[in-house]
């Protein structure tokens, strides 16, 4: 099998737990009746206990990647009458800038950098606007904004809170009432350590009574709903996901909740970043989630190369970045099933790469 016996730290798809692996080797169930309806319900009430949902939110599960989660997002909740503040640091923030010219819902791209967002007040344009759309954490190049900050201003202005928290759930603090977010858009194949392909839009109560009516069959929220209420969706779901996703609830709730995975994470993250000090390698940004570590080489090497070597050399695969940043910075996860013991593979493979010893 391709990359089977690959050491795996890229930021999606991440290393699963051999529980959830030996569940996706089984026989795909049928799904429409009461059994899978149980199995949706299950999922739908896990994942609300562990954003901290407000009381009355919903879940929509939908067969499809993480992309698909935001773009129905703002099909589903933004319109011509609407004036968004999407937020771009990056590679996705900028997709979300595309998302909103593609439905042609008016938008200001608010371009960031080096900056948590701490002090949006200050910082945002003087201008009225109805939702404020972010990726959480800008996976491009590593970087976590200040959710609360960001969700008073929000509150302040009465502008509805759309946040991408796909590659910061389970491994940074997320709570939907802390923060007043209204929406928050995950996907299988990061913290939650599943195989890509099933992302879950969960709408708090604002959320609900401002979906639209609106032109799509597939991505139709209030059809979701409405097949929600006895725990179906419209079309056929990611059924050994599904199935996945309820044993990986349970696993996090065993393991003592998402509270102890984010401070597994944050382990993991610390455990990392201390023992490469030696290396010519600096962190990329000052607002690092627990979820993830952005590198930049100091010694005029390519990150690019970095990556290619990591692979070739020692069958350990990282993330490289694209376009501008193709050559300064490359990408470490630490999400999913991870150790200090399963991490010392990548520290021994970079100090072994710049023939430094680890200290």
């Amino acid at each position: 099998m391709i990359y089977e016996d690959y050491a795996i730290f890229t930021p999606g798809p991440v290393k699963m737990s051999d529980e959830i692996l030996q569940l996706g080797a089984k026989q795909t169930p049928y799904f429409r009746n009461a059994a899978f309806s149980d199995v949706c319900f299950d999922c739908e009430t896990g994942l609300l206990e562990m954003v901290s949902a407000p009381e009355g939110s919903k879940v929509v599960f939908l067969t499809a990647s993480g992309t698909a989660g935001m773009e129905s997002a703002v099909m589903n909740l933004l319109g011509k009458d609407d004036n968004a503040l999407v937020v771009n640091g990056g590679g996705f923030g900028a997709r979300f800038v595309d998302i909103c010219a593609t439905h042609a819902v008016p938008h200001t791209d608010f371009g960031v950098k080096n900056t948590d967002l701490s002090e949006i007040e200050k910082m945002a344009p003087d201008e009225a606007y109805t939702a404020l759309v972010v990726n959480a954490h800008e996976t491009s190049v590593g970087h976590l904004y200040n959710l609360d900050a960001m969700g008073e201003y929000a509150e302040k202005n009465d502008m509805l809170y759309i946040v991408d928290a796909i590659s910061m759930m389970v491994t940074d603090s997320l709570n939907m009432q802390q923060s007043n977010i209204d929406v928050v858009i995950a996907s299988s194949q990061k913290g939650l350590a599943l195989p890509p392909g099933l992302t879950m839009v969960i709408l708090a109560p604002k959320a609900i009574e401002k979906l639209l009516d609106i032109n799509s069959l597939y991505f139709n929220f209030k059809d979701y709903l409405r097949n929600g209420e006895r725990g179906q969706t419209p079309y056929t779901p990611a059924v050994t996901i599904m199935l996945q996703l309820q044993a990986r609830l349970k696993q996090i709730s065993k393991r003592g909740g998402v509270a102890q995975s984010i401070e597994n994470a944050k382990t993991i993250a610390d455990y990392f970043r201390a023992s490469i000090k030696a290396l010519p390698l600096k962190e990329y940004t000052a607002f690092m989630p627990n979820a993830m570590t952005t590198l930049t080489p100091t010694d005029g090497k390519s990150a690019m190369d970095i990556v290619n070597d990591l692979e070739e050399k020692y069958k350990v695969m990282v993330c490289p970045n694209g376009g501008a940043e193709r050559d300064i910075v490359f990408r470490v996860s630490h999400m999913g099933e991870m150790t200090k013991e399963y991490t010392d593979i990548l520290i021994d493979a970079l100090h072994d790469y710049y023939g430094i010893a680890r200290s």
